[in-house]
């Protein structure tokens, strides 16, 4: 069994935590198609595109701590974890292209991580964030 999880900076706007939410939710739709459920219909015929099939609860932690997870979280890609992260240096980019020659310039210390997204083992997720509580 698999487990998601998004971990956010809840000192952020409310925008840029809805954008964060939004980013991880594109990125992890991608990288798992099989997490989407297929298009339904009401009882009028009218058609709604298939939403998440799995609980997504969102996490809080300040800046330190995502990027302290983070590290945790990329020594375990092996293990079958997909790691998303959205950073500052994303958030500031006009395009794709600008972030990724921004983001290429950065070190570790320098990047500011605003949230990151992970779906893996259930038991390898869960002591990785355990810990932290949920958004409010």
């Amino acid at each position: 069994m698999t487990r998601s999880c998004f971990i956010i900076d809840p000192s952020l706007p409310l925008g840029l935590i809805a954008n964060t939410a939004a980013i991880l939710s594109l990125s992890l739709g991608a990288a798992h198609p099989e997490l989407i459920g297929p298009a339904v219909t009401d009882g009028d015929g009218d058609r709604h595109e298939g939403i998440t099939q799995v609980v997504l609860p969102i996490l809080a932690a300040d800046a330190d701590t995502l990027r302290s997870l983070r590290a945790k979280a990329a020594l375990h890609r092996a293990d079958d974890l997909l790691l998303v992260d959205v950073t500052e240096t994303a958030q500031r980019a006009k395009a794709y292209q600008d972030y990724a020659d921004r983001l290429s310039s950065l070190y570790g210390n320098d990047i500011r991580y605003l949230g990151l997204g992970l779906h893996g083992p259930v038991g390898l997720v869960r002591s990785l964030t355990g810990h932290l509580p949920l958004m409010k």
